[in-house]
């Protein structure tokens, strides 16, 4: 491997017209730098003649850096992979590999570092072409000075991290993009009337674990009868192929519902869909869906492995938990059952995922809120508007759970609350 001690592997005698070689193989001490961080570098240089030069030249930079020497291509990348550099000065022609492989070969292993090629005098072309490959810049051996080598180093380093930063902003503006896009499949604007039968206050917050979206998604439909559905769901696990999965249920979810498709078919058709289009088999989904039919009080529910749903009154608030089936994805040839909740006049219904109710009491170890305490929560607020009660429940949840640092999961709130129709109006 590289050394500080000497070239990787024995380098051939130089000529007796050159400087002699280091004794013992080593390069002398640097001299001391000027109070920078010194800079850690790779000399790849088959000449032991070449590399003192160097190496000299770079303690009367001022670097402060002491090089590791490499002698080949074979030793040059075993040193890239064991203790990366922040700058590469490179010979191009090397006893194991020459010209452009040598180039291609160090900038696939130098990860951040920046490449300085150095050539001989007749070599100018080659280090405009080597520049044009990738490297940061090139140098005449024999036109080197301190100052020169200095500049070079320190300029080649500043434009690779500024390369790096860079890429790092450009992948973070298409990290927000594919956010973006996830959160318009996840969470769609509610497709509902000219007249709209409810109120929807939906809310969505992602966990502090997350760098996508995860896989919570909720929508809420009315049909050509008046009838509002809405749906809310949750893919185990983070993500791309979880939010992807959720996109496609979701999708898949209201197109059947405009479809007509109702009761346990349409879990049954979401449940092959979830089948057809997960990432692995460890993949599943829960759901919850309901209707509401104009001037009826009752909730048609089915639920697939989700929480319960909460009811709030005017006076206070319970937690229904009608029939549940398996999960989605969870048991071959399984079936779910519609339930009814009835609603309290002046009531609405709560549906969220469990992201909201799983925070741990205290931190790591301690009692989880649960359905019970998210109850209690959600009654300290009754009487709330709609967006302030739903605000107010993810808030004192995360309060209680996480002290303000986030919820650990993805968190989904949709709060449908029935407007009274008027017949004579339009729609």
């Amino acid at each position: 491997m590289a050394s500080e001690l000497g070239p990787l592997r024995p380098a051939p005698e130089p000529p007796s017209t050159t400087a002699p070689p280091p004794r013992q193989g080593t390069l002398p001490e640097p001299r001391s730098g000027t109070g920078t961080a010194p800079l850690s570098v790779l000399l790849v240089e088959d000449d032991p003649a070449d590399a003192l030069l160097i190496e000299t030249l770079l303690a009367d930079s001022g670097l402060g850096a002491r090089p590791r020497w490499a002698s080949t291509l074979a030793d040059a990348l075993l040193a890239l992979r064991t203790r990366p550099p922040q700058c590469v000065l490179l010979d191009l022609h090397l006893p194991d590999a020459r010209g452009r492989r040598v180039l291609a070969e160090v900038l696939a292993h130098a990860a951040g570092a920046a490449v300085v090629v150095m050539t001989g005098l007749a070599g100018e072309r080659d280090g405009l072409a080597a520049v044009a490959a990738g490297a940061q810049d090139y140098l005449i051996k024999d036109r080197v000075d301190p100052d020169l080598l200095r500049r070079t180093v320190s300029y080649a380093v500043q434009r690779k991290q500024t390369e790096a930063a860079a890429a790092a902003l450009q992948a973070e503006r298409l990290r927000a993009e594919e956010n973006a896009r996830l959160a318009r499949g996840l969470l769609p604007v509610p497709l509902l009337g000219d007249v709209p039968r409810v109120r929807v206050t939906a809310r969505y917050r992602p966990g502090r674990s997350t760098a996508l979206l995860g896989g919570d998604f909720y929508d809420v439909v009315e049909d050509d009868h008046g009838v509002v559905h809405a749906v809310i769901g949750d893919v185990s696990g983070h993500g791309p192929d979880a939010a992807a999965l959720g996109v496609c249920l979701r999708i898949a979810w209201r197109t059947l519902v405009l479809s007509g498709v109702r009761g346990p078919a349409l879990i049954r058709y979401l449940e092959r869909i979830t089948l057809a289009e997960r990432a692995g088999p460890e993949m599943y989904a829960t759901v919850c869906v309901l209707a509401l039919h104009p001037g009826d009080p009752v909730l048609r529910v089915l639920r697939a492995g989700h929480p319960g749903l909460l009811i709030r009154s005017p006076t206070g608030v319970r937690l229904a938990d009608p029939a549940r089936g398996p999960a989605l994805g969870l048991l071959a040839g399984a079936d779910w059952t519609q339930d009814e909740v009835e609603l309290p006049p002046g009531g609405s219904a709560v549906l969220f995922t469990d992201g909201l109710c799983e925070g741990r009491l205290g931190g790591a170890g301690a009692a989880r809120l649960g359905e019970d305490g998210l109850v209690a929560l959600a009654n300290r607020l009754t009487g709330l508007p709609g967006p302030a009660f739903t605000d107010g429940l993810m808030a004192d949840a995360e309060a209680v759970t996480t002290a303000g640092d986030g919820f650990a999961d993805d968190v989904a709130v949709v709060l449908l609350e029935p407007v009274p129709h008027d017949p004579g109006a339009s729609g």
